[in-house]
């Protein structure tokens, strides 16, 4: 595999026995050079000896040296700067498009990377490395754990960056979004993003002293009072009717029903009882971007947070279906999902975007500031040896799992790492 042969290149574990060219000139390799994930040669400026000749270029690499012409990079002028081909098995020879014939290096996987690739990837537990965990160091992890986080913010600073880019830097609007998708939390958090690009800040702001016009625009707009399947009970009506006007008054297009997801969905996060909760929110005006910079730590920001919904669904979790009196008021620990997805991820956007990075250094305090989150993903790790105390830890592993673990991108991987390099893959570690 090209991946693996990447991987003993870049980290050096090379054989012991000296390297050298397919034409027997000694190798020394300095520096494997910068990984490219992009196009273009594998390693970007790497030092290489060839010969007692100092080399600084690039590097390439392939399974077959064949796979430079089946590439088209003997016709490609981009790897001209090309200093060295190294290969798995070296069946021909190379030439760069300026004619230039390439010294190649014959390089051979070590059979225990090979072999404890292929377990770690067959590995049927998660997380898979879990037999090495106990025996990283805490320097180890703390700073792989650093570094998901901070690629966790960059990822969800992304794709707020996207909405400052299509609103024209309306904050507001961004914050308003950001926020909406997150109260489908998870299930239906590309429906409710779908639903916020239906709603105008400045249409529902004239009715804004009017919670019941509030809610009908929000329902109105998600095309729950078009629903067919609804029992149409004197609430739903009254709340059909205000949409309607407010309909003509604002020319508005609802979303299609359909986008929500109501399938093995818990009745409180029901669609209906979160834009009702969402309804009293914007109506209270507590959870405005400007009131959220405010607001001094977590604390404060579970006050602007806080929220419940309207009379009718403290009874009901759909129309014309009433259910037994209960609290459907956010609590703590949806408050703190919110915190860490949507106030985080502003905080760290905004500061870059302002360029401020004590807003940046804001963002980071929250997430060691709250309590880890507690889902399948953070107790894997916990009962693998890993200590998930805060938000930060548990944001990094969910992380770690979804762009890592999920894809078997275990070369890239810190812990991956430490198993690869020690053979954990045969080892008789047991979980703790």
């Amino acid at each position: 595999m090209e991946e693996l042969l990447h991987y003993t290149w870049q980290h050096r574990l090379f054989p012991v026995a000296p390297l050298a060219t397919t034409d027997g000139a000694p190798v020394e390799v300095i520096d494997p050079g910068l990984h490219n994930r992009d196009a273009g040669p594998d390693f970007f400026n790497a030092k290489v000896k060839i010969d007692g000749t100092l080399w600084v270029g690039n590097v390439e690499l392939h399974c077959r040296a064949s796979d430079w012409r089946r590439h088209g990079h003997d016709a490609d002028p981009a790897y001209n700067s090309v200093v060295l081909h190294v290969v798995g098995e070296a069946d021909c020879e190379v030439r760069t498009a300026e004619g230039r014939r390439l010294p190649q290096l014959r390089l051979e996987v070590p059979a225990s990377l090979r072999d404890n690739y292929r377990t770690l990837l067959a590995e049927s537990h998660y997380p898979p490395c879990y037999r090495v965990v106990p025996r990283i160091g805490r320097f180890v992890v703390d700073s792989w754990l650093s570094a998901l986080t901070v690629e966790r913010l960059e990822s969800k600073a992304g794709r707020i960056a996207g909405l400052v880019r299509t609103t024209v830097a309306d904050w507001e609007y961004v914050c308003f979004a950001t926020l909406a998708r997150n109260f489908g939390f998870g299930v239906n958090g590309d429906a409710f993003e779908e639903w916020a690009r239906h709603v105008s800040l400045q249409q529902i702001g004239k009715h804004r002293d009017s919670l019941f016009q509030v809610e009908a625009y929000f329902l109105g707009q998600a095309g729950l009072l078009a629903d067919e399947s609804a029992a149409p009970d004197d609430y739903y009506l009254r709340l059909r009717e205000e949409y309607l006007f407010l309909a003509r008054k604002f020319s508005l297009m609802p979303m299609p029903v359909e986008r929500w997801r109501f399938l093995r969905l818990r009745p409180q996060n029901f669609p209906h009882v979160r834009l009702s909760q969402l309804a009293r929110l914007y109506h209270e005006g507590r959870a405005e971007f400007s009131r959220l910079l405010e607001a001094d730590g977590p604390d404060a920001l579970r006050a602007c947070l806080a929220t419940s919904v309207t009379p009718y669904w403290e009874t009901h979790y759909a129309f014309g279906h009433e259910s037994p009196r209960r609290s459907k008021a956010l609590q703590r620990a949806s408050l703190d999902l919110l915190i860490i997805n949507t106030v985080v991820p502003l905080f760290f956007a905004y500061g870059r975007w302002r360029h401020d990075e004590t807003l940046c250094e804001r963002a980071f305090a929250l997430l060691e500031q709250l309590g880890a989150e507690n889902n399948f993903i953070t107790r894997s790790w916990r009962a693998a040896g890993i200590r998930v105390e805060s938000a930060a830890d548990s944001q990094a592993l969910v992380h770690l799992r979804r762009n890592y673990c999920d894809r078997k991108d275990c070369l890239r991987c810190r812990f991956g790492y430490e198993y690869l390099r020690d053979g954990a893959g045969r080892s008789s570690v047991s979980l703790s």
